[in-house]
């Protein structure tokens, strides 16, 4: 009872704060793996963190705040990703499957931005970097952006700017210093290129790392470059945070940051394109007033949470428009880690049937996985908390849990991309996406299993 009351009286405190509507500001990087950065998403594992890239700003951003091992992403690639999070649904319950993808189910009335824009009128929002989208920022109620742009608007020739990230750090700048100016609170987006391929950085950053192999085993592109490129954004996300300092607004500024879909590790199954846990686990750190410093959360949470998120904090009792499927991480936030998430389904749903070797999709419920390939309709079952290289499949140990999932997922599908397409994917017919590379990976997210 005394821990109940003392949790109580924290979450009024810390929601005090908020009276008159927090800052939020999100940091999307690109495709950077669990454990691409230098801070551990979980404390007793050194594999959680790299060795290689070094990120200090990120370090102390994790000081302030709070470190999540089990943040998601909506989807293992980047446009499917940053649909699910700017809508607050699954991939498949939008109808957003793949990339050309256009037939949405909910209108881009019902955005994050134009919610919250409904839930308080005096919100801003402005949208710096990569979209990838062929519904314009401003449809979906950013009042600045830089515009529809893809993966290519990030390589630049100029050398003071690589992959864009010193000039979204500047308009982020100015767009904060306006809404200080004119006395609005604000949703300031910051779509980082990096650390997508192909790798640039600064010549003083890359000078740093000139003893780095030129290649990592298994990887692409030049280690060097790589780890300066993650630097030169850990020093943007730094420049960042010393604006809201100097604005005088960091206390009454939600930061979070988080990547829009994986990579591959050395600990985690699968990487970028495939729905191992490599694919779709990120890293994610959270700061704002009343999150405790230097904490961990194991709550598993996805960023289709960003928007009834933002909403409860601007609004509280706000409505969340029909058929959003996240749910708000405040009551998480404000009690350190120990509220839960309350969301309108329990679980989380993953689908990725294009440029990938093996079709397939995932769903979790608890501490269990399932993950399904469609062309040789192998359901393989995970415990991912203490199974992180999901070496063991336990669906022959546990049949029940395997099929109760299998149904959940297959249903969930169903019902999203309509019995039409569902009744193809059951077939083996899967559907073609125009452009170029597979992004499938070695084996397409399946591994040999430990039996």
């Amino acid at each position: 009872m005394k821990t109940l009351i003392a949790t109580g009286i924290c979450l009024l405190l810390a929601a005090s704060a908020f009276a008159k509507g927090p800052n939020i500001l999100f940091i999307l990087a690109d495709d950077q793996s669990w454990s691409g950065t230098s801070v551990r998403m979980m404390p007793n594992e050194p594999g959680s963190a790299s060795r290689e890239f070094h990120t200090p700003n990120l370090e102390k951003l994790a000081a302030q705040g709070m470190t999540f091992s089990q943040a998601y992403a909506p989807h293992c690639k980047c446009e499917c990703s940053r649909a699910a999070i700017q809508m607050g649904r699954t991939t498949t319950t939008l109808n957003a499957p793949d990339k050309n993808a256009r037939n949405w189910s909910a209108p881009v009335t019902d955005s994050l931005v134009n919610t919250l824009k409904k839930a308080d009128p005096s919100y801003r929002a402005a949208h710096f970097g990569k979209w990838q989208w062929f519904h314009s920022p401003e449809s979906m109620g950013y009042d600045a952006s830089d515009g529809i742009t893809m993966n290519e608007d990030g390589d630049t020739t100029d050398p003071e700017d690589p992959k864009q990230s010193f000039g979204i750090t500047r308009r982020a700048g100015a767009f904060m210093e306006s809404q200080v100016k004119e006395g609005h609170p604000f949703f300031l987006q910051l779509s980082y290129y990096a650390v997508h391929q192909k790798p640039q950085a600064l010549a003083a950053t890359l000078k740093k790392y000139e003893g780095m192999a030129s290649a990592a085993k298994g990887g692409r592109g030049d280690r060097a470059v790589m780890a300066a490129m993650t630097e030169d954004l850990d020093t943007c996300v730094g420049e960042v945070l010393k604006k809201l300092d100097d604005l005088r607004i960091a206390e009454n500024t939600i930061v979070i940051y988080t990547s829009d879909n994986g990579a591959r590790t050395t600990l985690l199954n699968g990487g970028k394109g495939d729905l191992g846990e490599g694919g779709i686990r990120e890293p994610m750190i959270i700061r704002g007033p009343g999150i405790k410093a230097g904490s961990h959360c194991t709550t598993p949470v996805i960023l289709y949470d960003l928007m009834p998120t933002v909403a409860d904090f601007a609004a509280p009792g706000f409505i969340m428009p029909k058929s959003v499927e996240g749910g708000s991480w405040k009551p998480l936030l404000l009690s350190a880690g120990n509220a839960p998430v309350k969301r309108p389904i329990d679980r989380f749903v993953w689908h990725q049937s294009v440029e990938v070797e093996h079709p397939q999709s995932a769903i979790r419920e608890g501490d269990y996985k399932l993950l399904y390939f469609w062309d040789t309709k192998e359901g393989l079952l995970f415990d991912v908390v203490n199974d992180l290289g999901e070496t063991r499949d336990l669906a022959k140990q546990y049949p029940d849990i395997a099929a109760r999932l299998l149904a959940e997922l297959k249903a969930h599908i169903r019902a999203g991309l309509g019995e039409q397409a569902s009744a193809a994917l059951e077939r083996g017919e899967f559907p073609q996406v125009r452009g170029p590379g597979k992004g499938k990976g070695p084996g397409g997210g399946k591994k040999k299993m430990v039996k």
